[in-house]
């Protein structure tokens, strides 16, 4: 029974070997770190191969507390994952908040939307940041904002499900295209497999901590692609270990870049960014900018 229960939820027996023809790892970096943010992934690199996936910051802040100025965003979903410490939030109606430890902000631009935030807290906070390329009906659409405590973020086995589907648990975030993002813990010695849905041929991990084997050894700090495929990747802790996992079906559109946008073409981007210039008009004479 207990062996049943382990395969059912990821988990593999701790002496089993891993397989000797694993899904390949193509690509590898550490990123650009700026003081507490590491990017690991961009449009000029990871973002390219990885699409829907397009931007993930690591944050690692340890110190005084401070606000983040408003900024504009369209054409993009982003979803901020605190694994430790807390971030404030400024959202589009100018609600504000606090997210804790393992909780998850949505915020979909669609056609351009304002938001903000930071640490109120001194302390250590870490977490990440990953930006996901909206499809053509959704990029002009309408801004979509949800913020959800710890408990309200599913698991099964060791993975958090922050969006998509894993095992029994499903997100209640509605993905704009099929994909799922995992937050998994495991402890040292322990083995798990992930088994992409059917499609998901794009497939990435990002480590927040410790060392991992997939059997390339990955290390913190370090983000990996993995081959276009269907394959299964079984993970062995070979230390206390915490990372993320995207994986998506393939993004079949340009990305078309603003400063703070991502769009599938010029015209969208062109409309995306009026709206958030109409947005900020707005915002000036309301004091807020």
């Amino acid at each position: 029974m207990a062996l049943h229960l382990a395969k059912s939820l990821g988990l593999q027996p701790a002496r089993s070997p891993l397989p000797s023809r694993a899904r390949a790892v193509v690509q590898r970096t550490r990123g650009r770190r700026h003081g507490p943010i590491t990017r690991l992934m961009s449009p000029s690199d990871f973002g390219e191969i990885l699409k829907p996936f397009v931007f993930l910051d690591l944050f690692d802040h340890e110190g005084a507390p401070f606000n983040a100025a408003l900024h504009p965003h369209s054409g993009i979903a982003t979803l901020t994952y605190v694994a430790e410490g807390s971030v404030s939030y400024i959202d589009p109606d100018n609600v504000r908040g606090t997210l804790p430890a393992g909780g998850v902000e949505w915020m979909q631009a669609g056609r351009g939307m304002w938001h903000g935030g930071g640490l109120d807290k001194a302390g250590r906070t870490r977490g990440f940041q990953l930006w996901i390329a909206l499809p053509p009906e959704l990029e002009l659409g309408p801004t979509v904002s949800i913020y959800q405590a710890p408990e309200d973020v599913p698991g099964a086995g060791p993975a958090r499900v922050l969006l998509g589907s894993y095992g029994s648990a499903s997100s209640t975030i509605t993905s704009p295209s099929p994909m799922n993002y995992l937050s998994v813990r495991l402890e040292a010695g322990e083995r798990w497999c992930y088994e992409p849905p059917l499609g998901h041929t794009v497939l990435w991990v990002a480590i927040a901590s410790g060392v991992v084997a997939t059997p390339d050894e990955l290390q913190h700090g370090e983000i990996v692609a993995f081959e276009p495929s269907s394959k299964a990747v079984e993970f062995e802790a070979l230390t206390d270990t915490e990372f993320v996992l995207g994986s998506a079906a393939p993004h079949e559109h340009d990305l078309v870049l603003g400063y703070y946008s991502v769009h599938t073409s010029p015209e969208a981007l062109r409309d995306g960014e009026a709206h958030i210039s109409s947005i900020s008009r707005r915002l000036v004479q309301e004091g807020r900018l």
